[in-house]
């Protein structure tokens, strides 16, 4: 039976258009990749009533449940109504399942909840943000990673976001043993030397990872009370010319990332190429339409970046590069 579907209006609605005939798959989202058990019931039902039993884990850590009939659409809808509720997804009318599917769910490693080597709470600032710009059906990816060892692969999106501390070293504490600059040199930069029985450390050469503090057994190293993060912009996958980000800021504050990513929606709305499909057009690709100096003019309006900040002024992104003929450059 042949059925005329609405692709557009269903991959607004969050369902993935699906190569069985009559079929789609409802695309969960899940802000940070923190879900409730009583939520992931609720997405067990859905599959079981509604779907074919399976669930498929994104690598955006959200959940697709697939084998769903098109007509079922509105009671799947339905369904979800409790989970958006309790994922705290920034809509006030949850009747109709999601409103847009564009800026794609927000990724994060599991975060000092978790981790001993993370830095801040990933999982609470990727709900912030989601708060912050979605609902929208703009084609974009943020992701947040706790330290530098970067589990959540955050220079494959448009913005990411890797979590940095200044450490704190009281000298009355520590006791000359030696371990965190042996440690920082076998698992970070070398930032750290025993000068004199006091340790000193490099500033210019310093990440900001914290392996100094997760491995002083004196509690010598501490954290700062400060958050401050590493902004990569502009990672993209794809056929076209896919990119690793490039660090643009360092020891940036949290409220000044939220400010840009705001602004880089007005940003797009601006330039983006009426002739994209479905809206969707890569970042990078509209910054290399109108420049990076005007990217920034928008980025940072209204932004104060704090004085630690770090900012690179001309960023160079590699990657692969094909020309008409398809000749690889």
């Amino acid at each position: 039976m042949i059925q005329d579907v609405n692709v557009k209006a269903l991959k607004k609605n969050a369902f993935r258009y699906s190569k069985v005939r009559g079929e789609t798959a409802s695309r969960v989202r899940i802000p940070g990749g923190l879900v409730s058990a009583k939520s992931m019931a609720r997405i067990v039902g859905i599959a079981e009533e509604f779907g074919n039993g399976q669930i498929f884990l994104t690598n955006r850590q959200g959940v697709e449940i697939p084998g769903i009939k098109l007509e079922d659409m509105p009671k799947v809808n339905e369904k979800l109504q409790a989970i958006i509720e309790d994922t705290k997804i920034n809509q006030e009318d949850t009747a109709d399942g999601y409103l847009a599917s564009g800026t794609r769910n927000i990724v994060a490693c599991p975060g000092k909840r978790l981790c001993p080597f993370s830095c801040y709470d990933t999982t609470a600032f990727a709900q912030r943000m989601d708060q912050t710009i979605f609902p929208n059906n703009r084609h974009v990816k943020v992701a947040f990673t706790g330290c530098s060892n970067d589990c959540a692969h955050v220079a494959l999106n448009d913005f990411g976001i890797i979590g940095m501390t200044e450490p704190q070293y009281d000298l009355a504490h520590c006791i000359g043993c030696g371990q965190c600059v042996k440690w920082c040199q076998r698992r970070s930069v070398s930032a750290l030397e025993m000068v004199n029985g006091k340790v000193v450390r490099n500033e210019d050469r310093c990440i900001g990872c914290g392996v100094c503090v997760v491995y002083c057994p004196t509690r010598a190293w501490t954290r700062s009370p400060e958050h401050y993060f590493r902004l990569k912009i502009l990672g993209r996958t794809g056929k076209q010319n896919p990119r690793m980000a490039q660090d643009w800021l360092r020891w940036v504050d949290e409220d000044s990332i939220v400010k840009i990513v705001q602004n880089t929606y007005a940003y797009i709305e601006e330039y983006i190429n009426p002739q994209a499909p479905e809206g969707k057009e890569h970042i990078g690709y509209i910054v290399d339409r109108t420049g990076f100096d005007e990217f920034v003019k928008w980025a940072l309006k209204d932004v104060e970046l704090p004085e630690k900040c770090q900012q690179a002024h001309r960023i160079y992104w590699g990657g692969e590069h094909y020309d008409r003929d398809n000749e690889l450059k």
